[in-house]
C-alpha cells in the first residue's frame, strides 16, 4: 500500500474559506463540546492514522502531543496487554506493583522526592496549586497566592483555568481569589506582584497553547533566582513539555533550573490518562487523605507510564528527538520563508509556526484535505508535535503536503479578494 498517493480529492474553495461558525457533521448522540472534522478514524500505527474508508494521514499533531509514541506502539500494547490479565485497578486506597515502580523510577529520573499519579494534567496542576497553598499555610504565614504568565494554560479544571491567563480565549475562566497573573518573559512585572501573600508562581517552560512561546533562559533563572530570595516555592507546569518532547526528560533541564513542584502529563500516558505530580525538598507536605480519586494511579494505568518512560530514557532515545527536532525546525523554517509567513518557536518536537494573517483554521482544513492533521492554538499560528519517534522521511511527507496546503488557501484567497473586487 503506498501511503503517499492515497491523498483526498481537492476541496471546493468554500471548504477553506475561514468560517469559525460552522457546525461539524457528527453524530446525533455525541454532544457537540468539541469541534471535530466529518472523518471517522479507525486505527493508528506510528505517525499514521486511517479513517473508515481507509484513507491514510500523517499525524503531526498526535492529540495533541499526548501519543508521545505515535499511534498504538507495540511497546504500550504489550504493557497494557500483560498488566489486564493481572490487575487494572485495586483502588486508590490500595497500592499496586506498577504504581510504586512508576512513581521510583519518576522520582529517581527527576530527581524528586515524593510523586503522585493522576489521570490528567488539569488534575496535576490543581495538585500543584493545592500542596503550594499546604506548604503556605505550614512555612509562610498562611500565604496563598499563586503567580502565573499571562496566556498561560494550566488545563480547564476550576482551580487550573482560575491560574491560566486567556490562551485558551475561554469565556468561563473562573474569577477566583489568590491568583494573578503577568506578562511572560517579564522579570520585573513578575517581581512587582510578588507579596507577603505570595506562596509560590507557576510557569510553563513552553507556552504551547498560547502558540508555543518558549520562557527565555535570563527570565526562568531569574525566577529561580526570585523564588529562592523571597522563600516562595517554583511551580513548573511540564504537562506539554515534560517526557521528553523537548529532547531532554524534563524541559528545565535545559534552562539549569530546579523547581520545587513539577507537573506532568500529555505524553506520560503514551496516550492514555495518566499525569504525575512531583515534588522536591520543603515541598513534600501532603498527608494522608488529601489527594483522592477513583481511578488515580491505576495498575492499568501506571503500566503504560512505565512502558513510555522506560522507551523515552532508553539509550539514543532523546538524541534522536534532538535531531528529529533539528530537522523538522530547519525545514519548516523554509517553508516559513517560501510562503512568507512568521515566526518560528520552539524546541525538540514542539514547534509553532505564526502565520502572516489569521489563516490556521483554513490551514488546518486544507491539510486535512492532503491527509496531513495539524493543529492550530491560535488564529494565526499552527502547532507542530509529532511522535518522538517521527522520521526524517515522515517530515519530509509532512513538508510536502503542508506546502499543497499553504498553496490552496492562497488560492482561495486570491479568489475570495477577486470575487470582493468584482
Amino acid at each position: 500500500m503506498n501511503l503517499f498517493n492515497m491523498r483526498r480529492p481537492a476541496p471546493s474553495l468554500d471548504d477553506l474559506i475561514l468560517d469559525s461558525t460552522r457546525n461539524n457533521h457528527c453524530a446525533e448522540s455525541l454532544m457537540p463540546a468539541v469541534a471535530r472534522p466529518p472523518q471517522v478514524f479507525v486505527r493508528g500505527q506510528g505517525s499514521w492514522l486511517w479513517d473508515s474508508e481507509e484513507r491514510a494521514y500523517l499525524d503531526f499533531s498526535q492529540g495533541n502531543a499526548a501519543n508521545s509514541l505515535g499511534h498504538s506502539p507495540q511497546v504500550l500494547i504489550k504493557a497494557l496487554a500483560e498488566q489486564t490479565q493481572v490487575l487494572i485497578n485495586p483502588g486508590n486506597g490500595l497500592h499496586s506493583r506498577a504504581q510504586l515502580n512508576l512513581v521510583e523510577r519518576l522520582c529517581r529520573q527527576t530527581g524528586s522526592d515524593q510523586a503522585y499519579l493522576l489521570n490528567s494534567g488539569a488534575q496535576a496542576c490543581e495538585a500543584a496549586i493545592k500542596l503550594a497553598r499546604k506548604w503556605g499555610q505550614l512555612h509562610r504565614g498562611g500565604a496563598y497566592r499563586i503567580i502565573s504568565a499571562s496566556n498561560s494554560c494550566h488545563g480547564r479544571s476550576f482551580a487550573a483555568l482560575a491560574a491560566s491567563a486567556g490562551a485558551l480565549g475561554n469565556r468561563f475562566e473562573p474569577q477566583l481569589p489568590g491568583f494573578s497573573h503577568v506578562p511572560f518573559n517579564d522579570l520585573p512585572a513578575l517581581h512587582a506582584a510578588v507579596d507577603a501573600q505570595t506562596v509560590a508562581i507557576m510557569l510553563e517552560p513552553i507556552q504551547s497553547a498560547a502558540g508555543v512561546i518558549p520562557a527565555t533562559e535570563h527570565y526562568l533563572k531569574g525566577v529561580e533566582r526570585l523564588c529562592r530570595e523571597l522563600g516562595i516555592l517554583l511551580i513548573l507546569d511540564e504537562v506539554q513539555t515534560g517526557i521528553g518532547r523537548c529532547g531532554t526528560l524534563l524541559a528545565e533541564q535545559q534552562y539549569g533550573v530546579r523547581a520545587d513542584i513539577i507537573t506532568l502529563g500529555k505524553g506520560l500516558g503514551g496516550g492514555v490518562p495518566l499525569a504525575a505530580l512531583l515534588a522536591r525538598g520543603k515541598a513534600c507536605c501532603f498527608d494522608a487523605g488529601e489527594l483522592d480519586g477513583t481511578h488515580l494511579g491505576n495498575a492499568l494505568m501506571a503500566s503504560a507510564g512505565l512502558a513510555v518512560t522506560d522507551t523515552v530514557l532508553e539509550q539514543g532515545f532523546l538524541e534522536h528527538v534532538r535531531e528529529s527536532g533539528c530537522y523538522l525546525g530547519e525545514g519548516l523554517a523554509r517553508l516559513a520563508y517560501r510562503y512568507d509567513h512568521g515566526q518560528l518557536r520552539g524546541n525538540g518536537l514542539m514547534w509553532g509556526l505564526t502565520l502572516s494573517d489569521d489563516s490556521a483554521d483554513a490551514v488546518v482544513k486544507a491539510a486535512l484535505h492532503e491527509g496531513l492533521i495539524l493543529n492550530a492554538p491560535q488564529s494565526d499560528c499552527l502547532r507542530f508535535t509529532p511522535a518522538l519517534t517521527v522520521s526524517k522521511s515522515n517530515i519530509d511527507e509532512m513538508l510536502l503536503r503542508l506546502a499543497r496546503a499553504f498553496s490552496r488557501v492562497r488560492t482561495a484567497q486570491l479568489q475570495c479578494r477577486r470575487g470582493i473586487a468584482v
